[in-house]
């Protein structure tokens, strides 16, 4: 049996094919800021806030190969217990999947898509929480796949069972 070769790392597709994944739109689907003790909470900022980020990726098909995908982040900062500010983003994507193996379109739907979207993501909450009058919140690099794994692994002990990877349906999927 011949195998078949394999293309390079960052090698275009051959002519006339589309490419295997393709970003159509990104957007900001919903970005808030809110600093509850403002302006008090400016005196006490002696220290930089205790900062907590919450990351989740949801996605929905919209098509037989096109996908949003919603990349999720919610940061808090804490200064003694006290909120120093709220920041949350909801950033999405639309894909196009063009030749994947339907076995790996949750993989790439679920890891690739929202990698592509973190660094834009990253960048609009570390302008809001330094226009917000705080220090720029760079949020440190997020392993999609090994969040991907987590999840498929809680998904599978709640259901009691070993699942195999499937496409999201039309729903959210997370």
């Amino acid at each position: 049996m011949a195998e078949t070769p394999q293309a390079p790392p960052g090698a275009q597709p051959p002519a006339g094919q589309p490419a295997p994944l393709t970003i159509n739109l990104q957007y900001v689907k919903d970005l808030s800021f809110e600093v509850p003790g403002a302006p008090e909470i400016f005196t006490r900022l002696k220290e930089p806030p205790e900062i907590t980020v919450n990351v989740d990726v949801q996605a929905r098909r919209l098509g037989e190969t096109v996908y949003e995908v919603m990349l999720n982040v919610a940061t808090t900062g804490k200064i003694r217990q006290e909120t120093a500010f709220v920041a949350e983003l909801s950033y999405g994507g639309v894909f196009t999947l063009n030749n994947i193996p339907p076995e790996h379109t949750e993989l790439v739907v679920l890891v690739e898509c929202p990698r592509l979207l973190f660094p834009f993501a990253r960048h609009l909450v570390a302008n809001a929480t330094r226009d917000g009058g705080f220090p720029p919140l760079m949020i440190s690099p997020i392993d999609f796949l090994a969040m991907y794994a987590r999840r498929k692994a809680e998904t599978a002990k709640e259901r009691g069972t070993t699942e195999k990877a499937q496409p999201p349906a039309s729903g959210a999927a997370t």
